[in-house]
């Protein structure tokens, strides 16, 4: 862990950082044998469970997430929302074993920049066997859950109703005929602007740079009784619409996006869990590019490489929780040049 929070990316790197700072890590852990060689990592990583080492840090992620509401002064009974989405790792194929690359799913706790758990799958469209997974690895109590379409599944919607937590779910194409019952409502409805149906209507707007101007309307209404076959996604409650349109040198794009969603009628709270769903991708997956390099690692072996993509993602989250300005990659850096900035990043008080 304070191998990789201070630049390390493999097993060969955290050892030669280990023989630099052998007189931090005598003080800090107990190593009667001294410090462990390369292959003695590696073993390690190899020889721990996934499952098991993620748990290791679920205590440690709870004090975290309690940490960061306190100071943000938000009331600790509040939804959580977590973002579920995929990030495919370029480097990890293995062309001699016949394996292409390693597609990880994550939970993201998206207010605060935490990864709560992680899930490897071969392929992207395992997601789909994937994510029942990782909702077992976290506490859905009380919480938001916002997936992309292809989590669209009964099966998933019922395991987050059953763990007492809410859904929203992209709906696309994919589940063809709720999808085509939620358009011909917005199209027999959007005339008259919803008089017929409880809803919630807001809208946004923002100036971007060279002239851009993005804007948003979030719809929400609730479950028609006239939709057939609604009875299979338990807790079904209402109907999300977002209609982006962006306004580029004069040229108009419009994109609609549609969700299904076991929450009450409530703009405020659909729209922000709909912003925040995005934060994965902007914030951890481009973080973990650019900040860690994720994308160009060449691990290869998957149960090292899985406990690595963890150990990233949950030094991120670490990096993400100090109050400094820096940027993350300046503070992983100043990690490996101090030890007493590593300590502090680590919570502990001084060397």
């Amino acid at each position: 862990l304070m191998g990789v929070l201070a630049g390390s990316d493999g097993p060969t790197a955290i050892s030669r950082w280990a023989v630099a700072k052998k007189d931090l890590l005598v003080q800090a852990l107990d190593l009667p044998h001294g410090i462990p060689s390369r292959d003695v990592i590696r073993r390690v990583l190899s020889a721990l469970k996934v499952d098991a080492f993620q748990s290791c840090f679920a205590c440690w992620l709870n004090s975290l997430r309690d940490a960061a509401k306190e100071k943000a002064g938000v009331n600790a009974e509040l939804k959580d929302h977590v973002a579920i989405d995929g990030k495919t790792m370029k480097g990890s194929h293995n062309r001699a074993k016949g394996l292409g690359p390693m597609h990880m799913v994550s939970a993201w706790l998206s207010e605060f920049g935490l990864t709560l758990a992680q899930v490897a799958t071969d392929v992207k469209s395992n997601e789909i066997t994937a994510i029942p997974e990782l909702l077992k690895l976290i506490d859905l109590d009380g919480s938001i859950i916002t997936i992309d379409a292809m989590g669209t599944q009964v099966a998933i919607a019922d395991q987050i109703v059953d763990g007492k937590g809410h859904y929203i779910l992209a709906l696309k194409a994919n589940q063809d005929g709720l999808f085509q019952q939620v358009m011909n409502c917005v199209e027999e409805n959007i005339s008259d602007d919803f008089a017929r149906l409880p809803s919630e209507r807001l809208e946004e707007s923002s100036k971007k740079s060279h002239g851009r101007i993005d804007s948003r309307t979030y719809l929400q209404f609730e479950l028609p009784n006239a939709f057939t076959g609604t009875s299979r996604w338990k807790g079904l409650k209402t109907i999300g619409v977002v209609v982006y349109k962006s306004l580029i040198k004069g040229e108009e794009r419009i994109d609609i996006r549609y969700f299904i969603s076991s929450l009450p009628l409530g703009i405020e709270q659909f729209s922000k869990a709909v912003r925040r769903h995005w934060g994965i991708e902007t914030t951890c997956h481009w973080s973990l590019d650019v900040t860690y390099g994720e994308d160009g690692l060449r691990t290869r072996q998957r149960t090292i490489a899985e406990n690595l993509a963890w150990l990233r993602r949950f030094t991120l989250s670490l990096l993400k929780q100090h109050p400094g300005k820096d940027s993350l990659a300046m503070k992983r850096r100043i990690c490996g040049w101090s030890d007493d900035f590593l300590m502090e990043v680590l919570g502990i008080k001084g060397t």
